[in-house]
């Protein structure tokens, strides 16, 4: 019988994500994949996460920190009662909101702290998963510690602050992103970073003056259990799809919009756009400017199911992002067989390659170009369906994802007994 090595052995892994739900963004999309991935591999997962909670599944345990959750839709911004600010964690998390500051991010590394000193002695490595929370100070020094940082928010900030003409409006973003300092500093201190791009790594790198050589790069892993083509629903003529309904310039739905308005002037066309507008937001603005409202269809929150569905109904998928630090979208369409159209922001090449169009970033009138000729070509476009598909799955699987964070973790435990 062959005896197990420590290379070998199960771990005990405890996973922090302030802000787990998948509907939340790519990160909460990240901690459900990836858990469950690790545990496929034989590994003891639990999710320390705040609110909105994640979906996980079997086999991965949640552990809940409640925290006052004032961005609830169904109760946004609530003044919380007295006996609840009594807690100084619940204190600080509402002065921060009331001051229009997102003081989230600190709390749940406080609340996550806290929970950690009482439970170490459960865990062999800790994942923090873009918090970077002065929280994390403490709990890295009792316990192997390691974190993913999937891009730089200070691209978020420089690109939210440019597109406001208004200076209160740029001192509110400037306010809403003050959390950054406290990421920074915490981040210079960590050995182990993972983040899921060479691009993301470049940029990571300079805004957080941190050493390239802390890095792995670990591409993230597309979930074809759940992204997959469907050949029986066939495919609409002239029909785009798009999964970004945001607001956030970052996302470059305003270009996308802006290129159906040219293209409606010379054919039949449809977009499709998965999620909801923010009430009377730039966005629906920009619609109504363009006059193109009767060519637009947002879907709202959407079932799993029905994201397929859509993806197997569509001629064409855009990424319009003016930056992504890796890009689901684009590997999630790939996936369902959609041809994809897609900016070159960020590390979107790195996961598009060879399968599909690229176009710079912020650019109209080449996006129209290349809209306009994926939707008038079909030899194109089956060949970009076959292209995309294929790239899925020989490069970007979650249990690949999972081996080499995997690797990572046990780097950095051997690290920290060395300490």
């Amino acid at each position: 019988m062959l005896l197990r090595t420590n290379r070998d052995r199960p771990l005990r892994i405890c996973l922090l994500s302030y802000r787990s739900n998948p509907h939340c963004g790519g990160q909460g999309v990240y901690i459900k994949n990836l858990s469950r991935a690790l545990v496929a591999l034989g590994h003891t997962v639990d999710v320390i996460s705040g609110q909105p909670y994640p979906v996980l599944d079997t086999g991965v345990r949640l552990i809940r920190l409640p925290s006052l959750d004032l961005y609830n839709p169904d109760d946004l911004f609530r003044i919380p009662k007295l006996q609840e600010l009594c807690d100084p964690i619940n204190l600080i998390e509402w002065l921060g909101v009331a001051t229009m500051g997102f003081s989230e991010i600190q709390t749940f590394g406080m609340r996550a702290r806290r929970y950690l000193i009482k439970h170490s002695h459960l865990y062999d490595i800790v994942h923090d998963n873009q918090s970077l929370s002065y929280g994390l100070w403490r709990i890295k020094r009792k316990l192997s510690t390691v974190a993913t940082i999937h891009h730089p928010i200070t691209v978020d900030l420089n690109i939210a602050v440019k597109s406001e003409t208004l200076l209160w409006k740029k001192l509110q973003h400037l306010r809403w992103h003050s959390f950054l300092s406290m990421q920074k500093r915490v981040a210079r201190t960590l050995p182990h970073i993972i983040t899921v791009s060479e691009c993301a790594r470049k940029d990571i790198s300079q805004e957080f003056d941190i050493p390239e050589s802390r890095f792995s790069i670990i591409p993230n892993g597309i979930n074809t259990e759940l992204f997959y083509p469907v050949p029986e629903i066939a495919r609409q003529k002239n029909r785009i799809i798009v999964t970004n309904s945001a607001d956030t310039p970052l996302k470059g739905l305003h270009y996308l919009l802006s290129s159906v308005a040219e293209i409606a002037k010379l054919q039949p066309i449809r977009l499709v756009v998965v999620g909801t507008p923010k009430k009377n937001g730039k966005i629906v603005r920009h619609i109504q400017r363009l006059g193109i409202g009767r060519f637009v269809t947002f879907t709202g929150r959407i079932s799993d199911a029905e994201f397929v569905r859509q993806y197997a109904k569509a001629t064409v998928a855009v990424i319009p992002s003016i930056y992504e630090g890796f890009g689901l979208p684009a590997g999630e369409a790939m996936a369902c067989g959609v041809p994809v159209i897609s900016t070159t922001g960020g590390a979107l090449p790195e996961v598009v390659g060879d399968a599909g169009i690229l176009v710079p970033p912020a650019n109209t009138q080449a996006l129209t170009k290349a809209i306009f000729d994926v939707l008038n070509n079909p030899d194109l476009a089956e060949t970009l369906s076959l292209a995309g598909y294929d790239r899925v799955q020989n490069h970007l699987t979650w249990t690949a994802a999972a081996q080499k964070t995997v690797d990572v973790y046990r780097q950095a435990i051997h690290d920290h007994r060395k300490i």
